[in-house]
């Protein structure tokens, strides 16, 4: 192997500080020193990169969806400095002024967005000192803080490895701006430290290995001894479709025939996506491409630019990729495209099995791309890195992710259908990115040392829809949490608490449960509770935006929304469905839109009718009323709760079952129903039901409602 060399080459002992350390040890001591080396590794390795970066370098708009590359100079410095004071480790700020300034970044962006805000940036001396502040507190942290080992989420060593793995992944994406910068904005002698591959030829023509079928087990485990994002934890398994795969990964020449092919014109292989992007952006071949006055081509590499090397890896977006795919798949005939999560992990496990991941990978080889074919992974080249690898799948987090609070929202802005995974690692990927349980996701035009690798398969790619993303309206995930989420003040879980109550008078006059009907069932929570007793249930809001969040449990076994804590602080939350002992009813319900003033005739034939908190929230209750009647068995139960807030924002006062006079007299909403339900019904019970609506972490609503049973004779 090459090791980096010249004047900010990290020594040989150092570098092995790169790789992932190890959470497990018994000596407390030891882990100390091992934790200090690799953050000063860390830390001396960013600062070599921008070593090799001009003062003018660091203040060009290199690329309009990001910063400067000052700000990432000083971000990565900042991160640590806020997370210290998040996890309540100190209180303390470095610098207040400069801290403001770094804290946030714009790498989060559509391609015709631009970063349009003007800085008064700091001198890159000022910066320095700064980042030479930081390192010493943090290096004074490491060495007195406590340790218990193994080290867990919840450990101040974390908080450390969280900022080191953090400076690893701005190590890497500002070098990716840095490839963008003018060559003449590179200082050639301090550039000699990052060596390019001199390798170059001819690239080996496509051949495909066929991989059979298989089972892929997704997902960190909180056992792993090894620092994790929090998107990597979880569990998933997912079946894997025989497949066949390419053996290296689409080099430079095989894609100049696609764009010599007059790829980047014609429509047809473009997603719309694609197309919006190339309308946008005019590209005609790969970004790290140039082109000569006599129409050859240049790539340009890190510090660099050499004649384009054809047997190296191409590097493109997304976009590009499939655009390839799609056209490779009309030359052959055959459903060509990237791979998904699920196949790359299949490949990575029959290929490396539990190896690391050697190759041109943590600037072991060199600070560049080399041939497709110098590192052999089994029966496969470059399984990890020489370029990311995109995926066709959208990053999620697997069933059971949790967010991590001192960096909440580290995940959860990319499951929005619109950041794809990338897989592998680059030659400049280190620490957590070169594990196999990375996952690192962006934007679809996004550009970094990323390519990719074809497959041939049958099976289509499962692409994520809104269904996963975290639901912010605040009245629908105010209603998932009273639904689905913690019991506050003591108070019964209240679709649970009813289902519990009307279950104990079906049993109790031996009632059929063939069939109920959960009018106003909302966000779904007491829809369940009855499939667990009842053999179907029709499940009916008149919101559809309440009943698909029942709906999406159903399909997708979980259910995901955020919850304000204070201004603009939130927690995310995730309801999984089989955790709450749903999985095996769930198939009993239909959740429909309905207006329960006017239901449909084929909602009849019930045996229990509950109506949760939903009469004072009809606009002609009395209607409803009258027409449940007839849509319940002889026998059968009418529940309703309700607490009676009758508003006329819902229900015209002339509407409103009660709380109203009536010839000078009170006139209640029980009155009123032991009037109207008298003629069919016999009144079984009206008992209090308490619960609680969170609003924000310290403001909730502890309201009373009345339950009521009611039987049909």
């Amino acid at each position: 192997m090459q090791a980096l060399s010249g004047k900010h080459a990290i020594s040989h002992e150092v570098l092995l500080t790169t790789r992932p350390i190890s959470l497990d040890g018994n000596d407390v001591e030891a882990k100390r020193q091992q934790l200090l080396a690799y953050f000063v590794s860390t830390w001396e390795q960013y600062e070599a990169l921008f070593s090799a970066l001009k003062d003018e370098a660091l203040y060009t708009s290199a690329e309009s969806l990001r910063h400067p590359l000052i700000f990432y100079f000083g971000h990565t410095a900042t991160f640590y400095v806020n997370k210290m004071i998040l996890a309540q480790f100190t209180e303390a700020r470095v610098d207040p002024e400069l801290e403001a300034m770094f804290a946030i970044g714009v790498d989060e962006m559509s391609w015709d967005d631009l970063d349009c805000a003007h800085y008064d940036w700091p001198t890159r001396e000022l910066v320095k000192e700064y980042r030479d502040k930081v390192k010493a507190r943090i290096c004074a942290f490491i060495k007195s803080m406590q340790i218990t080992l193994p080290i867990t989420q919840q450990c101040p060593a974390w908080l450390v490895l969280m900022g080191i793995e953090h400076e690893r992944i701005h190590l890497e994406t500002s070098s990716v701006i840095a490839r963008m910068l003018p060559l003449d904005l590179i200082d050639a002698r301090q550039a000699e430290s990052w060596p390019v591959c001199t390798k170059a030829g001819i690239a080996p023509s496509v051949q495909w290995l066929p991989i059979p079928a298989t089972a892929v087990k997704l997902g960190k485990s909180d056992s792993d001894r090894s620092y994790g994002w929090d998107n990597e934890y979880g569990f998933d398994e997912q079946k894997v479709e025989q497949f066949k795969v390419a053996t290296t990964l689409v080099s430079n020449q095989d894609f100049l025939k696609f764009v010599q092919a007059w790829g980047y014109k014609k429509a047809r292989y473009w997603t719309a996506e694609g197309r919006q992007w190339l309308a946008f952006t005019k590209s005609r071949h790969p970004k790290f491409w140039r082109t000569t006055l006599n129409g050859e081509y240049l790539q340009r590499n890190l510090f660099s630019e050499m004649p384009l090397p054809m047997d190296w890896p191409v590097e493109v977006n997304y976009l590009e990729a499939k655009a390839y795919c799609n056209w490779m798949a009309e030359r052959i005939g055959e459903p060509v495209r990237m791979p998904v999560e699920a196949e790359w992990s299949a490949l990575r496990q029959s290929e490396l099995g539990e190896d690391s991941g050697s190759g041109n990978i943590n600037l072991e080889q060199y600070a560049s791309s080399c041939p497709v074919t110098d590192n052999r992974h089994g029966r496969l080249y470059d399984v990890t890195g020489n370029v990311w690898q995109w995926t066709e799948s959208p990053i999620d987090g697997y069933p059971g992710f949790t967010v991590h609070p001192w960096y909440d929202d580290f995940s959860t802005p990319t499951f929005d259908g619109k950041h794809n995974l990338i897989k592998g690692g680059s030659w400049i990927s280190t620490g957590n990115e070169t594990l196999a349980s990375s996952r690192y996701a962006f934007r679809r035009h996004f550009f970094q040392h990323a390519g990719f690798r074809m497959v041939i398969s049958e099976q289509a790619p499962k692409t994520q829809t809104q269904d996963n993303v975290y639901e912010t309206d605040e009245l629908i995930a105010q209603y998932c949490e009273f639904h689905y989420g913690n019991e506050y003040f003591s108070v019964q879980n209240f679709p649970v608490a009813c289902v519990q109550a009307l279950m104990a008078h079906v049993q109790a006059n031996s009632i059929a449960t063939d069939r109920a009907l959960d009018l106003g069932c909302a966000v779904g929570r007491s829809s369940f509770e009855l499939a667990k007793n009842f053999q179907h249930v029709d499940a009916l809001d008149f919101s559809a935006r309440f009943v698909q969040q029942g709906a999406k449990l159903q399909a997708h076994n979980r259910l995901r929304y955020t919850l304000p804590v204070e201004g603009d602080i939130v927690e995310y939350r995730e309801v999984l469905l089989d955790k709450l002992g749903y999985d095996d009813v769930k198939d009993r319900i239909d959740f429909l839109q309905g207006d329960a003033c006017n239901l449909k005739p084929q909602f009849t034939d019930y045996n229990v009718v509950f109506a949760g908190n939903l009469i004072d929230r009809l606009y002609e209750p009395a209607i409803f009323l009258n027409d449940i009647q007839a849509r319940l068995l002889s026998g059968g139960l009418l529940v309703l709760t309700s607490p009676y807030t009758w508003l006329e924002e819902y229900t015209d006062k002339s509407n409103w079952l009660g709380g109203v006079k009536v010839n000078g007299e009170n006139f209640s909403t029980l009155d009123a129903l032991k009037q109207k339900l008298a003629d069919s019904f016999d009144f079984e019970e009206a008992v209090d039901v308490p619960f609680v609506i969170r609003e924000t972490a310290r403001k909730h609503q502890h309201t009373v409602a009345q339950l009521t049973v009611w039987r049909k004779r």
